[in-house]
């Protein structure tokens, strides 16, 4: 399949696609970009193989789809605070993004996506899934969409990296600065492909917007449950040199941490997006 000269291969029915023939290395025309931005918005995650990209290199891809976020909480790339380490040491058992979770939810104006560049990967395991939120959005009935389109949601960032959790030594720190709290409808439309997407999800979501937690516990535990169904995931398994580009508005990931005594070292570029409607 091809759009806009680029070389497409869907990763499964619902989510992901591979682009080929892409060097991110080299810069990008504008039609490549506007191409890419294409797809991302219509399968939520991309993939490119084989690439072999110094940092400046990857910076520079990243600035031709927005902004770059600083991350606060990662430790980043010696010299580059533009890249964030997502690391796991042969000693270490907890992996960064064991959940599902879509990246900061708890921002005001929500990241894009991300960029996520394989230094080096396990032989075998450390896959990252993918889930759409258009294709659980689709498949609720009239009845659950109409009751939701009237909800907002309340996400924080407080219960994941403030001073109440043990930060990871070296790879997760600065818990004082986890103050954000945001509020966004429960279901968006995305600003690119103008499909409606559910925006919850289980890593910051703490509840809907005027009521409990208690209150909303049951109705967020289905939607999570539904989201996550098989047929609405795809799985990438990664290679060294091969980057993801993922949307945060139209899906959610989960990092697999089933390669103990293995080292997977990942450079991450977080794009910064707008407000969610």
């Amino acid at each position: 399949m091809r759009s806009n000269h680029l070389e497409i291969r869907p990763l499964s029915g619902t989510v992901g696609a591979e682009i080929g023939e892409v060097d991110l290395s080299a810069p990008l025309p504008d039609g490549t970009v506007a191409g890419i931005r294409d797809v991302l918005a219509e399968y939520g995650v991309v993939v490119f193989r084989d690439q072999t990209l110094t940092p400046e290199q990857h910076i520079a891809a990243a600035r031709r789809f927005g902004d770059i976020n600083v991350n606060r909480f990662f430790a980043h790339a010696d010299g580059y605070p533009e890249i964030a380490l997502v690391s796991k040491e042969p000693d270490q058992t907890a992996n960064i993004g064991g959940g599902w979770h879509t990246d900061h939810s708890y921002d005001s104006h929500p990241a894009l996506g991300s960029m996520l560049y394989a230094h080096e990967v396990p032989p075998s395991g450390g896959d990252t899934m993918f889930a759409s939120m258009y294709a659980a959005y689709d498949a609720l009935s009239d009845g659950l969409k109409q009751t939701l389109s009237g909800l907002r949601a309340v996400h924080s960032s407080r219960h994941v990296f403030g001073v109440e959790r043990a930060a990871m030594k070296g790879r997760i720190g600065n818990p004082e600065l986890a103050t954000q709290d945001a509020i966004h409808p429960v279901v968006i439309t995305h600003p690119e492909s103008k499909k409606r997407a559910l925006y919850v999800n289980p890593g910051f979501t703490l509840r809907f917007d005027g009521w409990t937690a208690e209150e909303s516990r049951p109705l967020l535990s289905y939607l999570y449950q539904h989201a996550s169904r098989p047929e609405f995931t795809c799985r990438l398994r990664w290679r060294n040199g091969s980057l993801a580009f993922w949307d945060n508005r139209s899906t959610w990931h989960y990092a697999l941490n089933d390669y103990q005594g293995e080292r997977r070292l990942m450079h991450r570029i977080t794009i910064e997006g707008g407000p969610l409607h």
